[in-house]
């Protein structure tokens, strides 16, 4: 019986007979259900229609993108370090192109993924290279595959290898994480954040939502507590969930600022 995989999101169901009738990831109020309804894949469709481009970001860090575009578009960031290399976020298709180039690449000592949106098909991946999957346990009721790979880690900051932390900034999801990497170009750090903290497409500027495609704030209050719960992590760039939207400098500086202009708004202050 095949893995069923759904359209919209990429979100990976048990193997059965037919698809479910509905997906709960999409009928969220921080996802959608498209207009013609619930559409569903399986993982051989979907490596017949589709394959994963790659792009080298910088020295030990990778991307990995499905083209033509599926799902939410997001892409995975592979994170090469000297105790193992760490996927960061998750992409529904897992082809063979792909497989043989994260071999060659040294393959995974693990998975972490930022969000639920991004599960897609993490448990395929952490089988093919017998890894551990990473997922805060305040939202580990949005798995819709149990597996045995899948470690719920609680509280604020899991260390996954030295220099390579996760930490919980909560917002978008209550276990909404991203990746602090203490090290990369001229060890001045790098923030890998998913959704959590969204790139711009002006690129000197993030954001944070509660819901990106119907467009739902967060509190003041809780941008405010992002904001300062990164402050003790020094990091110079910010690679975000899409192709393209990475801040290259002054990334901490970027995140203090765009959550200063987000709070003034929520609070009133449009033309400060």
């Amino acid at each position: 019986m095949p893995i069923h995989v759904c359209n919209t999101c990429g979100t990976s169901f048990p193997d059965a007979p037919q698809p479910p009738s509905d997906c709960p990831i999409c009928e969220d109020e921080r996802q959608f259900v498209p207009r013609t309804g619930q559409a569903w894949t399986t993982p051989a469709r979907l490596a017949d229609r589709h394959a994963n481009a790659w792009r080298r970001l910088e020295k030990d860090l990778f991307e990995i993108h499905t083209q033509p575009g599926f799902g939410i578009g997001q892409r995975a960031l592979l994170l090469r370090t000297p105790l193992g290399n760490i996927l960061w976020d998750c992409i529904a298709l897992l082809d063979d192109a792909t497989e043989a180039l994260v071999r060659a690449l040294g393959g995974l000592a693990a998975i972490a993924v930022s969000h639920p949106h991004y599960y897609t098909c993490m448990q395929d991946w952490a089988h093919a290279f017998d890894c551990p999957v990473h997922l805060h346990a305040a939202d580990a009721a949005w798995v819709m595959r149990p597996d045995p790979a899948i470690r719920h880690w609680d509280g604020e900051t899991l260390e996954l290898v030295p220099n390579v932390t996760l930490l919980r900034l909560g917002g978008h999801f209550p276990g909404g994480a991203v990746l602090h990497w203490a090290s990369g170009a001229e060890g001045r750090g790098a923030l890998l954040s998913g959704d959590i903290v969204q790139v711009a497409a002006d690129l000197s500027r993030v954001s944070f939502l509660w819901s990106y495609p119907n467009m739902m704030p967060l509190a003041a209050r809780t941008v405010r507590r992002i904001a300062d719960t990164l402050k003790p992590w020094p990091f110079d760039r910010i690679y975000g969930a899409f192709p393209g939207r990475q801040v290259m400098s002054g990334g901490a500086e970027v995140v203090e600022r765009s959550a200063a202009r987000y709070i003034e708004l929520l609070e009133g202050h449009p033309s400060s």
